[in-house]
C-alpha cells in the first residue's frame, strides 16, 4: 500500500507570504558580511514591513545589497542574518536565517506604534 501524502494548503504560496506582515516603516542598517564575519561598512534602509520569516525593505536603488548580511533595526541592538530573496529597484525583501522570535516580533511592533504616536 503507498504511504498517501496529504497536500499542504501553504505549498504553493512563497514562504515570505505565509507569515503576517506588520508595517513599522522603521531606519535600520544593512551591515556587510567581510571576510572572517567582519562588518566594517554599513548602509542605512527603511524597513517597511517585517514578519517572523522576513521583512521589505527601501534600499537607494544605485546601492548594492550583498546577498547576505546582517540587519540592525534602530533602536534595538540586535543583529538578524538576512538572505536577498529578490529585488525590485529600490525594494528588497529579505527572509531571515532563522524565524525571529514572536516575543522579539513583538517587540518591534511595539515600539514602531509607540514612536508614531
Amino acid at each position: 500500500m503507498p504511504l498517501q501524502t496529504t497536500p499542504k494548503t501553504t505549498q504553493d504560496i512563497p514562504p515570505d507570504q505565509i507569515y503576517e506582515k506588520f508595517r513599522i516603516d522603521r531606519p535600520g542598517r544593512i551591515i556587510f558580511v567581510g571576510h572572517r564575519l567582519s562588518t566594517t561598512s554599513s548602509m542605512r534602509c527603511l524597513i517597511q514591513s517585517i514578519s517572523r520569516y522576513g521583512a521589505e525593505l527601501e534600499v537607494s536603488p544605485q546601492f548594492d545589497v550583498p546577498a547576505h548580511f546582517f540587519l540592525e533595526i534602530l533602536g534595538i541592538h540586535d543583529e538578524i542574518g538576512c538572505t536577498v530573496i529578490r529585488r525590485e529597484e529600490e525594494k528588497v525583501t529579505v527572509g531571515f536565517n532563522m524565524l525571529i522570535d514572536p516575543e522579539f516580533l513583538h517587540h518591534v511592533v511595539r515600539l514602531s506604534f509607540e514612536l508614531s504616536q
